[in-house]
């Protein structure tokens, strides 16, 4: 059905009915939020990339109908493995928050186009509209794909929660989209809707006055009173209250039936393509690329550095500076090639701003203007660059931080955690103080936070003198790669003697592994029984490189089997092993929600204590899922040995609902093993952010923009099952924005408490910023602590609702189907945006010829000209807001040279036509 059940499922796509309903009973067709939105996203997605493919003069031919297959054929044929994670991760994303609006705005009329209130539905998803544009022009992608869902789910319960089926229309209504139009011929709140059906089972119970009239009405849902407006329908269902007051019955189509199954099929067809319109209007607003982008279609690399400038770090700068043209000379044309770049530099008082590019050059140019200065004391403004990374890159990056002192912000370092655990990122310290500074800090606490943030993320903290950075810095070449899987991750402080056993299968190639910690001794053995130890530099096994505190282990092949390495030190020590592996896995620890469309929902923060922790997981592999199998996922204690393995529910497709009853009391990661059967060889992944249970909760919905120069208020709630007192409240956001809240609340053992942040975009905050809120909340004494992050948009007020117009005056050529290489076509456009924003581009969506413009007042002058090859263009013309304009047309072959006017008189045309002709010489 369409509304019943929003489940946030980790599946990448919901490509057949049936596999949601393993989440929730979702009755007869399982027709879902999440079928419906994850069909139309892929449909665009195959559209999309088929077109990009043709306007580059490539093949687009998917080996394959799995998801995978489909998103290496767009990325193109470049060498190198291509991961899926990272497409999934972004799909998600949309659903995870389509479902939210079935929790978060459960009672809330308009989310759901229930009551009647069709005006202020409409209003969320042009505001909704909006703010997806903004966002993607300000490359705030994360955000963008948030709103993305809980907009498709408003416009999608449209269709089944209103009469506009019944009403005999065979198309969505377009006014829902459009912001320069309104809704029509509401039903007055005073005008009899419905005919009472006692059975609750009549096919229409619509008046044949609203029928005939054409009134648009939805049901009312009475959640928590049975109250409605007399004479109105209800929506019906168990948990509606009105559907037992005259008239009964309800007018809902969430759920396939006998009596309503028509109604059901066609609510579910409109629903699905309205969801392509607006994907549509999307493309074509922040065209090809970045709609791809926007929905994860990229290389999985990420290349992020977060630099100390101070005056002692010359020679640091200058090794990052070596690194990044390196990678960036070295990968690129692969699928290694970075799809990313993040920059940031702090100093004291100063850091930022976050550089964030997809260009190369742009990053080498960047990067090459750092210098080296400032700073007269010594710790540094180190966790507030390093927070801009975390919010500012994309989730599960790979971030590098180089820096000779401590950080000075240390008021930051909870934040930071919550950030790591929020974004799943890994962050690796290079530090290279000078043997003054090494002796001090070894006893300074505060340096101590930087082992603490790598081990917390599993990332390195490598401890290295300046003159051996460069020996160090081989890690990131390692990890800012395509299709990084980590196969083991441990800590052991203190050390102990310990084996740490490891599987390699068929998929893995580039095997590494990093040991970290002083006086290390360990012997590495192989699955047929060759051993090396770490005495030997270069061995049977592989080759081993010290620098600093670590020890870097490159595998000269990688040979599938149980693997062991034999800690026998007692000093403290980090065990990790990476490789390539288009084989891996994304999760996320999920709660049940109940109400009228019960399902699972992320929890925002650390589980909680005493209850089975629940995960949600989506495997994913070259060719898909369907060749994987499962056999155990277990909750791993990072610095000890206890194991809690979960019991697996298969839902298809690659997805699995986990549940773990003892969790870990301590810091743990998530271990999956399982069996490729391709090669019939067994593997194990494991993620590398730390997480542990809490006693308490943070809970906050941002139900609306922030609007620049205006107050914005957040309530939140917190809530323990732990001690009773006051808790320390604290809340930070990146862009540094005034704010207030309540620093601290009083709890009692089983309750909860409310608290108010409110904050205040400066007035000339650039419409789509993207800002990243903390709230945390800490027991009394330290004890325990838990957080909230939340992305919040800044969106100016849009007064511009019309989208320029583009006509069509000329097209001229001779097309014929035997020999279009030989022959060429030509179109002629006038795009205009009479009293609006302007035009803010011009792109080809869908041709590969080219296009040349030239502005002429308030008119914008186009040529397309293209080969008989490629006979479709579609055009779009956008406007500074994000409206969209177009034009298509398709040149038909065998076709005589002829004038085509459309919106001019001939006379007019032929004088444009001379003008262009001077303007586009050929």
């Amino acid at each position: 059905m369409i509304m019943k059940s929003s489940v946030p499922v980790v599946a990448l796509i919901a490509l057949v009915v049936s596999r949601v309903q393993a989440f929730v009973s979702v009755g007869g067709s399982g027709n879902t939020h999440v079928t419906i939105t994850g069909s139309a996203v892929m449909a665009k997605v195959h559209e999309v990339c088929e077109a990009v493919a043709k306007s580059e003069g490539r093949e687009f031919n998917p080996t394959g109908s799995s998801p995978e297959e489909l998103l290496r054929a767009c990325l193109g044929t470049a060498t190198g493995e291509v991961s899926g994670a990272k497409f999934r991760t972004a799909l998600n994303q949309i659903y995870m928050q389509n479902g939210f609006v079935d929790r978060d705005f459960m009672a809330s009329a308009p989310h759901h186009f229930n009551n009647e209130a069709f005006t202020e539905g409409r209003n969320l998803i042009i505001q909704g509209t909006a703010a997806i544009k903004a966002n993607v022009r300000t490359d705030n992608l994360q955000s963008a794909r948030e709103t993305l869902g809980r907009v498709c789910h408003t416009l999608q319960d449209f269709y089944s929660h209103s009469n506009w089926v019944e009403l005999g229309n065979k198309s969505p209504y377009a006014n829902l989209i459009r912001p320069d139009l309104n809704i029509e011929n509401i039903a007055d709140v005073a005008m009899p809707t419905c005919s009472d059906c006692a059975s609750g089972t009549c096919p229409n119970q619509l008046l044949p006055a609203i029928l005939n009239g054409k009134f648009l009405t939805s049901g009312y849902m009475g959640l928590f009173s049975p109250d409605k407006p007399q004479g109105k329908c209800s929506h019906g269902g168990e948990t509606d209250l009105s559907s037992n007051q005259n008239p009964r019955g309800g007018i809902s189509k969430d759920e396939r039936h006998s009596y309503n199954a028509d109604l059901h099929n066609h609510a579910v067809n409109m629903a699905s393509e309205a969801t392509l319109q607006l994907l549509e209007d999307i493309r074509g607003a922040i065209g090809n690329k970045d709609y791809l982008r926007l929905m994860g279609i990229a290389r999985s690399a990420v290349l992020a550095f977060v630099i100390d400038t101070t005056g002692s770090m010359a020679d640091d700068i200058a090794e990052a500076k070596r690194v990044t043209f390196n990678i960036i000379d070295s990968k690129k044309g692969t699928q290694d090639e970075p799809s990313e770049y993040i920059l940031v530099q702090f100093n004291d008082p100063l850091f930022g701003p976050l550089i964030r590019t997809t260009d190369p050059d742009l990053m080498k140019s960047e990067i090459s203007k750092l210098q080296a200065a400032d700073g007269g004391d010594h710790p540094e403004m180190c966790l507030s660059g390093l927070q801009l990374a975390l919010t500012g890159a994309p989730s599960s990056s790979n971030i590098f931080v180089f820096t000779d002192a401590p950080p000075k912000d240390l008021y930051l370092e909870k934040t930071i955690t919550a950030l790591i655990r929020s974004t799943k990122s890994t962050v690796s310290f290079f530090m290279t103080p000078s043997k003054r500074r090494r002796r001090a800090l070894k006893a300074s606490s505060q340096f101590k936070v930087y082992y603490n943030m790598a081990l917390a993320s599993g990332g390195q903290a490598i401890e290295v003198s300046k003159s051996s950075l460069s020996q160090a810095t081989d890690i990131i070449a390692d990890t800012s790669t395509s299709a990084l899987v980590t196969i083991l991750q441990g800590s052991r402080d203190p050390g102990r003697l310990e084996n740490f056993s490891f599987l390699l299968d068929k998929s893995v190639s580039n095997t590494t592994i990093y040991i970290t910690g002083s006086s290390l001794t360990f012997n590495l053995r192989s699955p047929t029984g060759v051993s090396q130890s770490n005495t030997v530099a270069n061995g049977p096994l592989g080759t081993i490189q010290k620098v600093g505190n670590l020890q870097r282990i490159q595998l000269n092949a990688t040979e599938m089997g149980l693997w062991h390495i034999d800690m026998t030190t007692i000093q403290p020590y980090t065990v990790k092993v990476i490789g390539q592996s288009a084989i891996t896995f994304i999760y996320d620890f999920v709660e049940e929600f109940k109400g009228p469309h019960p399902g699972y929902a992320v929890i925002d923060g650390r589980p909680s204590a005493g209850l089975p922790a629940k995960l949600l997981l989506t495997l994913t592999g070259e060719k898909g899922p369907e060749v994987l199998e499962v056999h155990e996922v277990a909750l791993v204690e990072v610095s000890g040995v206890r194991v809690s393995n979960g019991t697996i529910e298969n839902m298809g497709g690659g997805d699995f609902l986990v549940t773990v009853k003892e969790v870990p009391e301590g810091e743990f990661v998530v271990l999956l093993k399982g069996k490729d059967r391709t090669f019939s060889s067994l593997f194990q992944r494991q993620t590398t952010t730390q997480i542990s249970q809490s006693k308490v909760t943070v809970k906050a919905i941002a139900d609306s923009p922030m609007l620049p120069g205006q107050v914005f208020q957040l309530n939140f709630t917190v809530t323990t099952n732990g001690s009773s007192g006051t808790y320390t409240i604290r809340a930070r956001n990146d862009k540094d924005i005034p704010m207030t809240h309540p620093p601290t609340l009083n709890l009692g053992s089983g309750g909860s408490a409310q608290g108010t942040v409110s904050l205040t975009p400066p007035v000339n905050m650039v419409s789509g910023t993207d800002v990243t809120l903390t709230i945390e909340a800490e027991a009394p004494g330290g004890s325990d602590s838990n957080y909230a992050v939340l992305r919040l948009s800044v969106l100016s007020k849009v007064t511009d609702l019309t989208p320029p117009k583009c006509e069509i005056f000329d097209v001229r050529g001779t097309c014929y189907s035997s020999s279009c290489s030989s022959s060429n076509w030509e179109l002629s456009v006038n795009i205009t945006d009479s009293n609006g924003t302007g035009i803010n581009s011009i792109s080809i969506q869908e041709g590969s010829g080219n296009f040349t413009q030239k502005e002429v007042e308030d008119t914008v002058m186009g040529l397309y000209e293209a080969s008989c090859c490629s006979t479709s263009v579609t055009l779009s013309a956008v406007d500074k807001v994000g409206n969209v304009g177009r034009c298509s047309y398709t040149m038909k072959s065998s076709a005589g040279s002829r004038l085509i006017s459309m919106s001019l008189p001939l006379w007019a045309s032929l004088l444009l036509y001379g003008f262009l002709r001077e303007a586009f010489p050929l």
